[in-house]
């Protein structure tokens, strides 16, 4: 069940914490916004320090599809009728902007950068949104990128197995190896693994502290939570502000190869994509502790269309979606001073997190970040999935079962396919031995459950 970005891959290892520390920023977290996070930060001579719970990549980022772009499904439209053109256009512009510093990290001098670059399978491709149904959405989605003043080309052209109604595309963006990218750029940096924080508290100076699982106390001025799902609580609503979405990836050997990325309209369509002799289909998703098509609808189509195709791999991965589709990245809240949050990439988690580390690496300098209000945590809550959110919470801390999830106590739910318990509330999921795999639960079950 492991990605094909796991394979014939030596991610540099990191020392445990083994004694008190002290740095300026703290970051928790060690998937790609954490990495990031602590590249820009050292690039800038700031003092930092990186914390994971597990090993480097081994959560979300190691199981991601690796698309590189700025179509985030049809999210301009949206955006322009509930905020307007200028935010629109910044978040356009975030997101280029972010395509083009991954293009000069990976390519060196060639992509605009500096350095000899990073070899990690880098590819400039054209960026697919398909619809099987009407050409309206696509139209719509058309002008709207034209009024933020982005040229973007309708066809009903494609590399794809079955007719469709249209594609928007975007040209110039990038598909890459993950793990490859993230191998090379963490190697120096100071990040300690095995290093899971339980808890934060003021010591008798009124200085911040973050405590290990094993007692070692960091202490920090700032601190930047990179950790998926936003672990503490108390303060900014993100239990309310956020849920998960797991989805599903089958790679094919001996199928045909495609040029461009693709993902259908629908959230519940496939996306498609290549990587050397392999074609990468996803799709099956679903609400975390709801039912949903899993591996078996990508290999029912794949037996369909591909029926001289061998499976080479197959994985699952979990998302963090957001009210109204744009991330959370920002102060973390109000009555939380110098702490800062990434998350909610609502699955186009490759051009969010490195959007997350220059707003965020910007924030704890105190330098100006000309993209931050659009990402502002702190944005109103008022949209209707706040109320799904809030229903399916009331919902399941309401059934009555004695397996429960111990970060706000909702009933967790046995997931057949993958043999997990999870949890429908906020998406915290756990193995038949009832060890954390996904937080916001910060621990493990304390009893297994049995199903």
């Amino acid at each position: 069940m492991d990605s094909i970005w796991m394979e014939n891959i030596k991610l540099p290892e990191f020392p445990e914490l083994k004694s008190d520390k002290k740095t300026d920023i703290l970051i928790i977290g060690g998937g790609i916004t954490g990495i990031l996070c602590a590249h820009f930060l050292k690039e800038r001579g700031a003092g930092y320090m990186l914390a994971e719970g597990r090993t480097i990549c081994s959560g979300t980022t190691g199981n991601t599809t690796a698309k590189i772009t700025a179509q985030h499904s049809l999210i301009y439209d949206k955006i322009l009728k509930s905020r307007g053109v200028e935010t629109a256009a910044m978040y356009l512009h975030a997101n280029l902007s972010a395509v083009e510093k991954y293009a000069e990290l990976c390519l060196g001098q060639e992509g605009g950068g500096s350095g000899p670059g990073i070899h990690c399978d880098f590819e400039r491709k054209t960026s697919y949104v398909y619809s099987m149904g009407s050409l309206s959405k696509l139209e719509k989605e058309a002008d709207a990128l034209a009024k933020i003043g982005f040229y973007s080309e309708l066809t009903d052209r494609s590399e794809l197995p079955f007719p469709i109604a249209g594609a928007l595309s975007f040209n110039n963006q990038a598909q890459f190896n993950p793990l490859k990218f993230l191998a090379a750029i963490s190697k120096d940096l100071n990040i300690y693994e095995h290093t899971f924080i339980k808890e934060f508290i003021q010591n008798e100076k009124g200085e911040n502290e973050a405590v290990t699982h094993k007692g070692r106390k960091i202490k920090f001025k700032k601190v930047i939570f990179a950790a998926h799902f936003p672990i503490d609580n108390k303060h900014g609503l993100y239990f309310l502000k956020l849920y998960q979405h797991r989805s599903y990836v089958i790679a094919l050997e001996n199928a045909p190869k495609i040029h461009g990325m693709y993902v259908d309209e629908d959230r519940k369509g496939m996306s498609f994509r290549s990587y050397k002799d392999m074609l990468l289909i996803g799709g099956g998703s679903h609400r975390t502790g709801k039912k949903g098509g899993d591996w078996q609808e990508l290999r029912d189509f794949a037996r369909r269309y591909y029926p001289d195709s061998r499976e080479h791999a197959f994985w699952s991965t979990q998302d963090c979606m957001s009210l109204d589709g744009v991330p959370y990245i920002g102060p973390y809240s109000e009555n939380m001073p110098g702490c800062y949050v990434a998350s909610g990439y609502n699955k186009w988690g490759m051009t969010s997190s490195m959007i997350a580390a220059m707003v965020l690496s910007d924030m704890v300098t105190e330098r100006e970040n000309p993209y931050a209000a659009v990402f502002d945590p702190a944005r109103s809550m008022w949209k209707p999935q706040l109320f799904i959110n809030g229903f399916e919470a009331v919902k399941n801390l309401l059934t009555p079962t004695a397996r429960r999830c111990p970060h706000m106590g909702c009933a967790l739910k046995w997931n057949v396919t993958e043999h997990t318990w999870d949890c429908p509330c906020h998406g915290s999921r756990f193995d038949q031995r009832g060890t954390v795999l996904d937080n916001p639960a910060s621990g493990n079950l304390k009893k297994p459950p049995q199903k």
